[in-house]
């Protein structure tokens, strides 16, 4: 028997006690070890050309699917020549983004994601001294007022009846939190502009290998009722959709009369006349500062 304190343990007890001390002794030297990774790993072809320039081919392959050809964001993926990045900006953090993925993202482990090959790691620092390559080092100059952009979102310009941002605003678009370090300048002006030209991801991107985008679905029940919404999920036989009122139904295909599948986006083109190019780039300047908190 083993005292401790006042109490007496048992053998099993002690062990118990022991293996639970063992493993937070192991679970903080392994957090130490990956701050002083983080620390002192870079890039060890930082300085050679063309170790950026085979990185850009591993890029195309590996990579331009979700982030666009020239790593400007495609949608799926942010836009990675910006200097920040929203899950770090030290190449060990680049690293181990590209070789462990991005937990609660759509950001696969290397080699898991069905596009291109897993790659070594001289190629992952070949693809960050790439992306160090083409990364735009001064800040943009703001494109408006952000504090104005804000007012206007929940405001005027009605854009949370539909988009929601850190939390607050509807579900039926999607969620605009990141959008600011996933897509350029020109493409969420473009968005607002011209809303069907590029549809968005699904609401369910996160789980999915290929998310569905959002797709608009017009569906008549078998007592001839019409609901017009976004699909959520869909399979051989059901449909999950939101309503205009944000309400989720699942529906069996075979109970239904019709569905009718279409892509122009809930969202109405915003002209010049509904929004003008100084209040609209206000609203990109709002996006942009909440992504790049």
């Amino acid at each position: 028997m083993t005292k401790l304190g006042n109490k007496t343990l048992s053998p099993s007890s002690t062990l118990r006690s022991i293996s639970i001390f063992s493993l937070r002794a192991l679970i903080s030297i392994a957090i130490l070890a990956s701050f002083a990774l983080a620390d002192e790993a870079h890039n060890p072809l930082a300085k050679d050309p063309k170790a950026a320039k085979a990185g850009e081919f591993e890029f195309r392959i590996n990579c331009a699917f979700c982030h666009g050809l020239g790593a400007r964001g495609g949608g799926r993926g942010p836009d990675l020549t910006r200097a920040h990045k929203r899950h770090g900006d030290s190449d060990a953090d680049m690293f181990q983004n590209i070789s462990l993925g991005i937990p609660g993202t759509v950001m696969p482990a290397n080699g898991t994601n069905g596009q291109g090959v897993g790659m070594t790691d001289d190629e992952i620092w070949q693809i960050i001294a790439y992306l160090r390559s083409v990364q735009v080092q001064a800040p943009a100059k703001p494109v408006g007022n952000a504090a104005h952009g804000k007012e206007l979102f929940y405001g005027d310009a009605a854009c949370s009846s539909c988009h929601m941002v850190e939390g607050q605003g509807g579900r039926l678009g999607p969620d605009l939190t990141a959008v600011g370090t996933a897509r350029t300048i020109d493409a969420l002006v473009e968005s607002v502009r011209t809303p069907s030209k590029r549809l968005a991801w699904g609401l369910t991107e996160s789980t999915k290998e290929f998310a569905q985008e959002y797709q608009t679905v017009t569906v008549v029940t078998s007592d001839g009722h019409e609901i017009k919404g976004v699909i959520l999920n869909e399979d051989q036989f059901s449909l999950q959709m939101m309503d205009k009122t944000e309400r989720i139904h699942l529906l069996e295909k075979d109970e239904l009369r019709s569905i009718r599948k279409s892509r122009e986006s809930l969202m109405p083109p915003y002209d010049t006349a509904a929004l003008s190019d100084q209040d609209l780039n206000d609203i990109v300047a709002y996006l942009l500062s909440v992504g790049a908190k």
